[in-house]
């Protein structure tokens, strides 16, 4: 099943998520890649099978292989990264914010696709995992690579949705 129609099984309640994916799915803004790999990469933040492999169908064909690998990569090191780096902000002890962090994230500076597109995907999972300091980092090397405020606040509409999606499909 394809994501667009499985938004359409949602309860009444939720309509606004049906509009919502309708609207996303066409959004014009970013290009295929940063939009299909946003997609596919906060479906698998979500951790819902079912938005996943929906998500995933309707993006067969518009993303390269390697885009399809960034976009996974980035929800599995942002679930690392963004537990223990908000973990950092959040502690009262200012020695962890010098100690260093000793995790292998090797995938952030070989992407295997352009570094700013892995960046979006990186900060929109950053934005449905709650990480403040993950998503300060991604937006300022989104900025230094001229990526707008509108591309940015896009891609974080598409996590919303997404999660909002997944979700309410739980709760059901």
């Amino acid at each position: 099943m394809l994501f667009s129609e499985l938004a359409k099984t949602l309860p009444e309640y939720a309509k606004d998520q049906r509009l919502n994916v309708s609207s996303l799915l066409s959004e014009q803004l970013l290009t295929d890649q940063q939009k299909w790999g946003t997609l596919v990469a906060v479906a698998h933040a979500c951790a819902y099978k079912p938005v996943i492999e929906a998500i995933e169908a309707e993006a067969e064909g518009k993303l390269s292989p390697e885009a399809l690998n960034a976009a996974k990569a980035a929800a599995s090191v942002m679930a690392m990264n963004n537990i223990y780096y908000r973990f950092v902000h959040l502690a009262s002890r200012p020695e962890y914010k010098t100690m260093p962090a000793k995790l292998r994230m090797n995938v952030i500076g070989a992407p295997g696709i352009d570094k700013a597109d892995f960046e979006l995907f990186s900060l929109a999972v950053s934005a449905i995992n709650g990480c403040g300091m993950c998503i300060d980092a991604h937006d300022k090397v989104l900025a230094a690579h001229n990526i707008s405020a509108e591309k940015i606040q896009a891609s974080v509409r598409i996590a919303s949705v997404v999660h909002a999606v997944a979700r309410t499909l739980q709760a059901i």
